[in-house]
């Protein structure tokens, strides 16, 4: 049997904690031969696998950028929903501590459903089937007959966070996760086909820090800890990849048009830009 393309679905393409009307919290499919890989798993993201039409159950790997709850509210949900959909595979993990502590506790706190669905329905224990990685530096992570995943640190203070890189047969896709421009995710995405990379208008951050009530630091972290559209498409092009992905968009609900959103980008890349949107598929 001929392997089949690789995939990309964009999930959730929202920027920050709160919902939003407009998109859904950041999550990613690497979709290989019908296994899924998946990067962050913000609020909402197994039903968003669902929607994209995607078998839930054939989940091979979850990988967490850091531990802000847009990108992992759900890691212990979209585990016991496989896992309730059907899932008797391996799943891999992986991310910075407290990664197995979140997924202990998450297990502790579905006890009851757990052994219920285990009794009633034969189902067997999750924690079998669920392999928690955390992650001490860069390199590799992950191979199986289907991709190589490697992770590299990336700037996003105070919180440790990782990017990754996902090699598949046909195609190589980056995630920045939450960052400033980084040289360590330039190097590792050297020659990817897709870089999938934060944004954050800057003209609009005062806006939505009023709107947030203008809690102390917001603003400040903002500026320190996310990459702007002026700044974006030069990773892109310092990296060498042939199509750059705009997504965790800031602000994400009332903000700039997708001309003002790719149009930076655009004046320092020469590939090609696209704004992401919810269950896109490239």
């Amino acid at each position: 049997m001929s392997e089949q393309a690789s995939r990309l679905v964009l999930l959730g393409t929202a920027g920050g904690p709160t919902p939003k009307v407009e998109r859904s919290a950041p999550g990613f499919a690497v979709v290989v031969n019908g296994d899924l890989y998946l990067v962050d798993a913000g609020n909402g993201v197994g039903r968003q696998l669902v929607r994209a039409g995607l078998d839930i159950d054939r989940l091979r790997v979850v990988a967490v950028t850091h531990h802000h709850s847009d990108h992992v509210a759900d890691v212990g949900t979209v585990l016991l929903l496989a896992w309730g959909t059907g899932l008797t595979t391996p799943v891999r993990v992986v991310g910075p501590k407290p990664l197995r502590k979140m997924v202990d506790s998450y297990l502790d706190f579905a006890e009851v459903d757990i052994q219920t669905r285990i009794d009633d329905e034969g189902r067997p224990p999750p924690h079998t089937l669920i392999d928690v990685q955390e992650l001490a530096g860069e390199g590799a992570v992950y191979k199986d007959e289907n991709v190589r995943i490697t992770t590299c640190v990336v700037d996003h203070p105070p919180m440790l966070a990782h990017a990754y890189r996902i090699d598949a047969h046909d195609r190589s896709y980056v995630f920045s996760g939450d960052t400033t421009p980084n040289d360590d995710l330039i190097a590792m995405a050297q020659g990817a086909d897709i870089l999938v990379h934060e944004v954050m208008h800057l003209p609009s951050i005062d806006a939505l820090v009023e709107a947030a009530g203008a809690p102390e630091g917001l603003r400040s972290h903002l500026v320190n800890s996310h990459t702007t559209t002026a700044d974006v498409g030069r990773v892109a092009q310092a990296a060498g990849v042939g199509t750059l992905v705009l997504t965790h968009l800031v602000p994400s609900d009332g903000g700039p048009s997708a001309e003002v959103w790719t149009q930076e980008a655009k004046r320092d890349f020469c590939g090609e830009v696209v704004l992401g949107e919810d269950l896109m598929e490239l």
